[in-house]
This record gives C-alpha cells, sequence and structure tokens, in this order.
C-alpha cells in the first residue's frame, strides 16, 4: 500500500490563487474587496507570528487587511470598544481576534462582542448553533479546513467510521459536527475514555486534536485508515512534532498528514474563504458553491 500524504501547504496554494480570481472578481463587482481585521493584543511571540502570516496571506489574494495591534495592558473596555467600531466599519467583512488574550481581559466576553456576521473564526455561540442544526453559516477554521483537505483529495467521509480524538470547542466539537452533516459515523475521544486505542483502532478517518505530542502511534491505527493530525508541539531539540507519532503511523494508513505543512496551512487559507464568504453574505453575493453543513 502507498502512502498518500495530504499536503495542506500545498493545496493552500491553489486555494490561494482560487481566492485571489475570487477577490479580483468581486472588487469589479462591488468596488472594494472583502477586509479583515486582525486584532493582535499584546506582543506573545507566537501570536505575532501567527498574525504575520495571516496578514502576509491577505496581502497574497488581495483582502484588505489593517493592523490592529493593542499594548498588552489594554483595558478591557478599551479593547470591546474597539471591536464595536469593527462591527460598523462597512471596509471589514471579518474580524479575528488572536488568542490567547494577556492575563486580565475576559476572552468570551470580547469574542461575543463579535458581530456573527463578521465571526470569521465561526465561534460565536449564534454561529454554533447554525453549524448544529444545519444552517449556513461560518464555521471554524480548522476543522473546515480538514474537510476541504479530505475533498480535494478524494476521500470519501460517507458512511465511514470516523474518531475525533479531543473535543475543545474550537476542533474537536465542530469537527464531529461538520463530519456528522457529511454522514460519517462520529465518535469523540478525550482524556477520559476508556480503552481510547480500541477506539481509534475501529475508525476510518482518525482526527487527533488532543494536544499531547506523539500519543497515537502504529497500534492505534487500522491498517489503510485516514490520519489527521491537527497537533503541534516543539519537543526539547526545537523539533515540530504532532499528536502522532509519524514515522510509526505512515507505514499504517492510507493517507496521512505531515507537521508541519499539514492542517496548518489550510487554516489559514479557511479564514480567508470564511472572510470571502461573510463579505458575500453582507453583500447579497449567492455563494457559488455553497457550503453544505447537511
Amino acid at each position: 500500500m502507498s502512502t498518500v500524504i495530504l499536503n495542506g501547504r500545498e493545496l493552500s496554494q491553489t486555494l490561494f490563487e482560487e481566492q485571489k480570481k475570487k477577490v479580483e472578481d468581486l472588487v469589479r463587482l462591488k468596488g472594494r474587496p472583502p477586509g479583515l481585521a486582525v486584532v493582535l493584543v499584546g506582543q506573545d511571540p507566537a501570536s505575532e507570528t501567527y498574525v504575520r502570516n495571516k496578514r502576509a496571506a491577505c496581502k497574497k489574494v488581495g483582502i484588505h487587511a489593517p493592523d490592529i495591534n493593542l499594548p498588552p495592558d489594554v483595558p478591557q473596555a478599551e479593547l470591546v470598544h474597539r471591536i464595536d467600531s469593527l462591527n460598523r466599519d462597512p471596509s471589514i467583512d471579518g474580524i479575528l481576534v488572536q488568542l490567547p488574550l494577556p492575563s486580565g481581559l475576559s476572552k468570551d466576553e470580547v469574542l461575543y462582542r463579535i458581530d456573527p456576521d463578521k465571526d470569521v473564526d465561526g465561534f460565536h455561540p449564534l454561529n454554533v448553533g447554525k453549524m448544529l442544526i444545519g444552517l449556513e453559516t461560518l464555521t471554524p477554521c480548522t476543522p473546515t479546513g480538514i474537510m476541504t483537505l479530505l475533498d480535494r483529495n478524494g476521500i470519501r467521509i460517507s458512511g465511514k467510521n470516523a474518531v475525533v480524538l479531543g473535543r475543545s470547542l474550537i476542533v474537536g466539537k465542530p469537527m464531529a459536527l461538520l463530519l456528522m452533516a457529511r454522514d460519517a459515523t462520529v465518535t469523540v475521544c478525550h482524556s477520559r475514555t476508556a480503552n481510547l486505542q480500541e477506539e481509534t483502532r475501529r475508525a476510518d478517518i482518525v482526527v487527533a486534536a488532543m494536544g499531547k505530542p506523539l500519543m497515537v502511534t502504529a497500534d492505534f491505527i487500522k491498517p489503510g485508515a485516514v490520519v489527521i493530525d491537527v497537533g503541534i508541539s516543539r519537543t526539547a531539540d526545537g523539533k515540530l512534532v504532532g499528536d502522532v507519532d509519524y514515522a510509526s503511523v505512515f507505514p499504517v494508513a492510507s493517507a496521512i498528514t505531515p507537521v508541519p505543512g499539514g492542517v496548518g496551512p489550510m487554516t489559514i487559507a479557511t479564514l480567508l474563504d470564511n472572510t470571502i464568504r461573510a463579505f458575500c453574505f453582507r453583500e447579497g453575493i449567492p455563494l457559488q458553491p455553497a457550503r453544505k453543513n447537511a
């Protein structure tokens, strides 16, 4: 069996080219590009890198992305006021507040203040509720990017057994919902799951998002399964690794994502896609093709 490497870095470049053409069409139609406000609070090095990559991707496809950098001691009221201003700004279609926020700031108050129509992270309770009942909405970037990665590689989802390792609001829970909406039979596992290895060995698709480096080894995986690694950690010697022991799992899986270069680039590409979709929602432009959640 030849294992397919699900290369998110290569696919994201293809998606950027498609998005660039979409943005050009929208500018011709409406006279302006979609706008994405990425709000960075503080000077966390990892957050600065993530924000820099997101803004660079916006520039690549022509999305308007103003720099919004706030000091770590910004008062909660001022940050909320800034979000309110972005909600009213007609040039901004999507708002993303980079997490984590500095201590002393309420993440929930900030995220829930974002206009749901501009919530390109898909974290607002209204958008989560729409996703749950199968309405068209903005869905979280990482699980949505994984669905795109599966689809673009011709991996069938309907009728398959899928195991999601992790139950976070950012990845695990929305991942399960998106897979169920595509007719997969889904099991969500977590740190309290008994017989974790037994559960994963039944799966045709495994999505590992528990944040435990190299936890998933070959004996967790059914021969021929598709393995998606969401985790990313740095070892003592500086090497980036995922939740999956890539070297041992690679010969067993039919397809697998690398770390880095797998899920991460798809998350950024989906953020841009969500921004374009938010623009279309706000401007009353039909989506082609529409994303189906049910």
